[in-house]
């Protein structure tokens, strides 16, 4: 009765009908009426007559009675019920009779003679006219306490025990209105309400305002009229404030502009010998590489969570692994069982006896190779996992040979019956019997072999096998090899480890077996991989960045036709190339400073600033570099005067982009989010610093190359002169193109509604798609094309059949001594339904919701059952001379049983708890004591020694399959909610109770719970200081900064609905891009709506036809062409997150902030841009009358014609350019 004491006994009443069936029919007076002597024979040797078949008949209510008070109790070690070792057959295919037929089979290894059970009601009349008639006897059901003061059997060990439990609440159905998708229906009533108003405007404003017969000019001037007569009294505070806030800034530039101007070589020394002393700092530059370090906050729950479980336990271990299918995985045999039911069973390939042995030698290899670290020889014994150390020093290998303690003897063995004819078992019988019951020491098939790993602990078949249907494993398709490696907080701790993981990726890559197919992974594969794909790229970053840097230096000229020879400038080297450097240094400059400070940097920094700071810096330098190509020199005017008159028009416009860029992405990094905040602080440092030397650097140069082109000297080479002296005043080809052609024929009556309906059209579309966004990061797309590792996530989501471990760790704290401390975690008779195991057996239930697959192991219950007197020998035991613990199969006479006091409640007395703990969780498993806890339980509970009390604890159990992110997502989210509803059960009886689950996945998928907040929340703040800095710097022009935040968020959301279309998922990288599209987006946007601000004509049409010719060629020629020209290269990257997160996203970004910003924004502002600065147009009719009155006749009629007024107070863009 050993073996049914330790499954059975924390089941009383289950154990007790149990031992009933065979009390009764060895010590009942009257067991003659239901027991039969049905063959005997004579033993020669002692000439006495045995008993070899015995008749027993039991009722039906007998029988069925006990079979149901016992088909649930399972073991918690082992994670499976105890039929599954009783029974002869997996618990799920047992029943009563077959339960009966194998008790009493000698098969078992436990029967010493057959019991041939009779279930039913009716007599049984024998040949030798002998009746017998079924055993009635009481039952006592698991759901009943056995006596008056015990406690019925737990819901987990009993069906019947349980109360109805309300199941989790399905996924909510999708938002409908009118069976409509809702937010699809909400779009497009908004946009048929704006077609309609819209549309009705429209055609109101051609028919009644506008003379579709061709008169508007008349209503232009009639309009214009209004401003003739302005007086000051008729100016506005708001006006009047905007003017002067304008008159500041232009001063102030220009001013600044002349001071570089005449002082270049100050100017440019100071900046660079500041820009260098701060890019010293790389050498101090960390690049931060660790993913938990680049995804987790350290304060954040997961972090936290994380940091406890290392810290009282040992970090999660490192895992090499492999899955190993048979090559035409398509094939299958037949194995005949062996009596008493010999049917024949149909296994999958991969268990033919020879690839078993390729396996094993396959694993004999792994488990051979050596590295060298530092001149010392690195084995895999060295780093494993041994959880039976120090009295075994096996490694963990969780591999189907384990069940065979990877003996190649045991794997050939066959048993035959004694006349030789027919195997009784061999390899595949015990391998049926251990996936049944994985911590079993001594199986009942006539091996009578431990299913026990080498190591010392259980090896649970759903880890070990893939590909098998429902939890048959004959059906298996897949091997699963897991060698399991230790882990510490100390990376220097795990070189060894990493250095012999390297030799183990360099086997299985020259790996060759034509009958295997092995997918395989190592704990360092990733960043393996990941660090290679980095390098990989870097020739198609390099090659990006040359042709945006080559296409810079070429477009700085003034092209004014298609041929080459006809530059009215030649291509600017050197402004180019000064631009180039300028950008260059801002990287530089803020990866030194925050190398200063200590702040480590990501990949994601060096991949995307950059391209950031070349799209903000390349955007001013065209706008500063062809403004002053356009512009006319006044008489009498220093050519440091011209700079410093250009920079006093271009420079509030270049600090309006770079303030609301730099500030959006410093409030970016109030996020929780590491790889987001660094990329934040990196990127408005840069932007700021490129700012910085723009007005100062660019501006001296700017003026020293106008000086060496006035002296007609060559570009680069100044030293010598160029014969080439005529200088043409023709304006540019994009220049014009957008002054003469674009502007007019955007500005068309029949083309403005047009774009406001598609592009409002779109925008609905795109808020429609939003909330179907994925949420997530495919772990495919971080691996390179060609990257073994693919194969090895392509067979994991093939075959693999279980999830991810999850503990549930109880924190220090908790009282176990008491029953009340006790009944909040055990799963045992007597416990409560809401205690922690009892809660988590629940929701496996449910486990396509819940995530979670299988029971926990219950270390306490089975400390309970261990130290339960009763054994034989008993588990307990101590030699009474030394006091030490004695294991149960040590045969020293000195070993007494443990003096245990009298079980209360079926729970040991307090004095007894921790005195006998510490050696439960140092005694190995063995044939005798199954219930030893040092393999499945040794880490799982910290004693604190100082104190001898029990700090935290784990209970372990597994994630079902997660093959997806949103898979993840669910199993955290519903671990963290069972773990929550535990905690809650038992806060008010013990304030010190708090539970909360781990899993090793947690730290990375956690983002993805707020990733839509956080979404929210960043560019909010980003878009919000977009508004604040444009309303302060335009003049308090609120109107203005409404328009810019509106265009951003066209452009936001056309984006998001983008990323819907191709494939791209929210996530921290696609996030970063979308607070890089925002920063971008301003290049688009403020340019164009501060040169409206600015123009003093009379009407929106006009002002937007003005700041869209003179300001769309640069934003064109500048950001879009220099952008589109680097983006296209990143399609050809190796890189699957380069051509879904970069090229994808970037050229997103481009198409939709230069569509946007030359498209809409212009059309909107027609429409509804903000009204012309009264204060402004009387100001231009004072500098009027100014210039009319000192400069020559020719001076004066140029100055009248020009569309924006030239004065030193306010920007001119209506000279001509």
């Amino acid at each position: 009765m050993a073996v049914p004491f330790q499954v059975f006994s924390r089941c009383p009443s289950c154990f007790q009908n149990f031992v009933n069936l065979y009390c009764y029919f060895t010590c009942d007076p009257h067991h003659s009426e239901f027991v039969h002597v049905n063959t005997t024979r004579v033993d020669v040797k002692t000439n006495k007559t045995l008993i070899t078949v015995v008749d027993y008949t039991v009722s039906n209510q007998f029988a069925y009675g006990m079979y149901n008070s016992c088909r649930d109790v399972e073991i918690p070690a082992a994670n499976e019920k105890a039929l599954d070792i009783l029974c002869g057959k997996p618990a799920k295919d047992c029943n009563t009779t077959n339960w009966l037929d194998y008790m009493g089979d000698t098969i078992n290894g436990q029967t010493p003679f057959k019991i041939n059970f009779y279930v039913g009601n009716d007599s049984v009349r024998f040949p030798d006219n002998i009746t017998i008639y079924p055993l009635f006897r009481n039952i006592t059901p698991c759901s009943q306490p056995l006596t008056n003061t015990s406690s019925p059997c737990s819901c987990q060990d009993c069906r019947t025990a349980c109360s109805p439990v309300k199941p989790p609440p399905s996924p909510p159905s999708p938002w409908e209105i009118l069976h409509i998708d809702g937010y699809d229906f909400i779009m497009g009533v908004i946009f048929l309400t704006f077609l309609l108003f819209f549309g009705s405007y429209a055609i109101c404003y051609n028919i009644m305002v506008q003379d579709s017969l061709g008169e508007t000019q008349f209503v232009d001037q009639d309009k214009s009229s209004r401003y003739d007569n302005i007086k000051e009294e008729d100016l506005g505070c708001m006006e009047k404030i905007g003017a002067k806030m304008e008159q500041v800034l232009e001063k102030s530039f220009t001013r600044w502009g002349v001071f570089c101007a005449r002082r270049p070589i100050l100017v440019i020394g100071l900046a660079i010998l500041i820009s260098l002393l701060l890019s010293v700092g790389i050498t101090l530059f960390d690049v931060t590489t660790d993913p938990v370090e680049l995804w987790s906050s350290p304060s954040s729950r997961a972090r936290q969570e994380k940091d406890y479980f290392d810290s009282h336990f040992v970090p999660f271990y490192r895992t090499e692994q492999l899955i190993i299918t048979k090559t035409g995985n398509d094939t299958s045999f037949i194995h005949t069982n062996p009596p008493p039911y010999g049917q024949d069973v149909v296994f999958n390939g991969i268990f033919e006896l020879e690839f078993m042995h390729q396996l094993l030698r396959l694993q004999e290899d792994i488990s051979n190779l050596t590295a060298v670290h530092n001149n010392e020889t690195v084995t895999l014994k060295d780093i494993c996992f041994q959880p039976l150390a120090p009295d075994y020093n096996d490694c963990t290998i969780m591999s189907s040979l384990q069940y065979y303690q990877n003996s190649l003897k045991k794997l050939d063995a066959v048993i035959w019956d004694e006349d030789h004819f027919y195997i009784l078992a061999d390899y595949l019988d015990h391998l049926q019997f251990c996936v049944r019951a994985p911590a079993s020491v001594n199986d009942t098939t006539a091996f009578h072999s431990s299913c026990l790993g080498q190591f010392g602990g259980p090896v649970f078949p759903w880890i070990t096998f893939g590909g098998f249907e429902g939890d048959d494993y004959k059906t298996s398709k897949a091997h699963v090899m897991t060698f399991i490696v230790n882990n510490h907080l100390d990376d220097n701790k795990n070189v060894k480890a990493q250095a012999w993981e390297s030799e183990f990726i360099k086997f299985m890559k020259s790996y060759d077996n034509p009958n295997m197919s092995i997918a395989f992974s190592s704990e360092r594969s990733i960043q393996d991989e990941l660090n290679r794909e980095s390098y990989s790229d870097v020739l198609t970053i390099v090659v990006s960045y040359l042709i945006m840097f080559g296409y810079i230096t070429f477009a700085l000229g003034k092209l004014t036709s298609c041929c080459w020879m006809c530059y009215e400038q030649p291509p600017s080297i050197t402004m180019g190339l000064v631009g180039v450097l300028i950008v260059l240094l801002s990287v530089s400059s803020s990866l030194g400073f925050f190398s200063f400070v200590g702040e480590p940097a990501t990949l994601i920094i060096i991949e995307v600033v950059p391209f950031l700071v070349l799209a903000v810096g390349v955007d001013n330098i065209f706008i500063l570099v062809q403004t002053f190509q356009r512009d006319k020199r006044r008489a009498g005017e220093t050519i440091e005067e011209q700079v410093g008159r250009t920079i006093g028009k271009v420079g509030p416009s270049m600090l309006l982009t770079s303030l609301s860029e730099s500030l959006a992405f410093f409030l970016g990094a109030l996020t929780d989010m590491p790889a987001v905040k660094i990329f934040s602080l990196y990127a408005a440092m840069a932007v700021l610093f490129n700012f910085l030397l723009q007005i100062t650097c660019l501006i001296s140069v700017l003026a020293l190359d106008a000086h060496r082109e006035e002296e007609d000297r060559f570009d680069c080479y100044c030293c010598s002169k160029t014969s080439y002296t005529d200088k043409l005043q023709a304006d540019g080809i994009l220049f014009t193109f957008m002054k003469n052609y674009y502007s007019h024929f955007l500005m068309k009556e029949w083309v403005r509604p047009i774009v406001m309906v598609v592009f409002v059209g779109y925008f609905c579309t795109s808020v429609a798609m939003i909330p179907r966004l994925e949420v997530g990061l495919d772990q495919k797309l971080s691996m390179p094309e060609d990257s073994y590792v693919l194969d090895y996530f392509e067979s994991l989501n093939k075959y693999l059949s279980v999830g991810a471990p999850v503990y549930f760790v109880v924190k220090d704290g908790h009282n176990y001594e008491s029953k009340m401390g006790q009944d909040a975690v055990c799963s045992g008779n007597g416990c409560p339904e809401n205690s922690l195991n009892g809660q988590i057996y629940q929701a496996t239930k449910w486990a396509n919701i819940t995530k979670i697959s299988h029971s926990s192991n219950d270390w306490l219950d089975d400390y309970f059952n261990w130290l339960k007197p009763g054994g034989r020998p008993s588990c307990c035991r101590y030699d009474n001379t030394t006091g030490d613990f004695c294991e149960a199969i040590d045969t020293n006479p000195n070993c007494i049983e443990c003096n245990v006091s009298k079980f209360k409640d079926n729970r040991p007395q307090k004095q007894d708890f921790m005195k006998f703990l510490p050696w439960f969780l140092k005694d190995n498993p063995e044939i005798k004591c199954a219930k030893g806890g040092h393999a499945a339980y040794g880490n799982a509970v910290e004693i604190k020694n100082d104190t001898n009390t029990i700090g935290a604890t784990y209970f372990m159990t597994y994630h079902s399959i997660c093959k997806t992110s949103k898979d993840y997502i669910d199993a955290l989210k519903y671990a963290r909610k069972i773990a929550e509803n535990i905690t809650n059960s038992f806060q008010n009886s013990s304030e010190h109770f708090q539970v909360f689950p781990y899993s090793v996945f947690y730290v990375f998928y956690e983002q993805y719970l707020t990733i839509v907040y956080d979404t929210i929340f960043n560019l909010s703040i980003c878009i919000a200081s977009i508004f604040l800095v444009t309303f302060i710097l335009l003049g308090f022009d609120f109107y203005s900064a409404v328009m810019v935040v509106i265009t951003i968020c066209f452009i936001l959301a056309d984006l998001l609905g983008l990323m819907y279309m191709w494939d791209i998922s929210l996530n921290a990288v696609a996030l970063v891009n979308l607070v890089m599209a925002v920063g971008i987006s301003v290049e688009f946007c403020s340019h164009i709506t501060r040169a409206f601000t600015v123009s003093t004509m009379t009407t929106r049409k006009l002002r937007a036809k003005d700041s869209l010719a003179h300001m769309g060629s640069s934003v064109l020629s500048g950001i879009t062409l220099t952008k589109l020209v680097g983006i296209i290269v990143l399609a050809f990257s190796k890189s699957q997150l380069f051509q879904v997160f970069y090229f994808r996203m970037y050229l997103g970004i481009v198409i939709f902030g230069a569509a946007h910003g030359l498209m809409f924004l212009p059309v909107l502002l027609s429409y509804v841009g903000p009204p012309v600065n009264k204060a402004k147009i009387l100001k231009k009719r004072e500098n009027d009358s100014t210039i009319n009155n000192q400069h020559t006749t020719n001076s004066t009629t140029n100055s009248q014609t020009n569309l924006v007024t030239e004065h030193t107070n306010f920007p001119d863009y209506n000279c001509r350019l």
